[in-house]
């Protein structure tokens, strides 16, 4: 892939990933409740999450989504449904100051960042959106894959670090348990307005 479409892909790349989205919301509110670095497994399940979908994208089981409407409106309810319990989960989550030893709440695990790429619409078009674009014919195919590939994981990974940066920033203003409420109920309600995105 020549040095100008791979930088054209990542422009394409990062505008997806750095916009509010499913993803971006799940990793402020965990790096305002857990910390930046309890939130990291969280980002590396979305990550290879993402990757899985690009392959399954790039060996045709996307092509099986456009070819079948039925399958995509199975996609967007299973998605709505499943945002709209994540929003309730970091909604109701409890109040907890991140310098507090006494077994701390869990954070989300990195394999339900990983499930939530494959139910994510959002996600999926743009993997539809990355090798339809960028991707090369004939014997090119697999390297273009191949750097699709590196520049999702490029993008997704400092994507990742600037939202997670983001909300460990605000865990370390919220101070009061009332701040610490309205500030997940201001995400989940955030999170669950994602399923908006998905119907239009």
């Amino acid at each position: 892939m020549e040095l100008s479409l791979f930088l054209s892909m990542l422009g394409f790349l990062w505008v997806a990933a750095i916009t509010p989205g499913p993803n971006n919301m799940l990793l402020t509110a965990s790096g305002a409740n857990f910390g930046f670095w309890r939130t990291v497994p969280l980002m590396i399940g979305i990550m290879i999450g993402m990757q899985v979908m690009l392959l399954m994208v790039a060996f045709g089981v996307g092509g099986l989504i456009l070819l079948y409407p039925a399958l995509h409106l199975i996609l967007k309810i299973a998605g709505s449904l499943y945002l709209l319990w994540l929003a309730w989960k970091i909604a109701t989550a409890a109040y907890e100051k991140l310098e507090t030893g006494d077994a701390p709440p869990k954070p989300m695990p990195f394999w339900q960042g990983g499930l939530l790429q494959l139910i994510n619409p959002k996600a999926w078009l743009m993997a539809l959106g990355a090798v339809a674009s960028f991707s090369l014919a004939g014997a090119a195919y697999l390297h273009s894959v191949a750097a699709i590939s590196l520049g999702m994981f490029m993008v997704n990974l400092v994507a990742g670090i600037i939202w997670i940066g983001f909300g460990a920033l605000i865990g370390r203003i919220l101070q009061s348990r009332r701040a610490w409420t309205l500030f997940n109920l201001a995400m989940g309600l955030l999170t669950a307005a994602c399923v908006l995105l998905i119907w239009r």
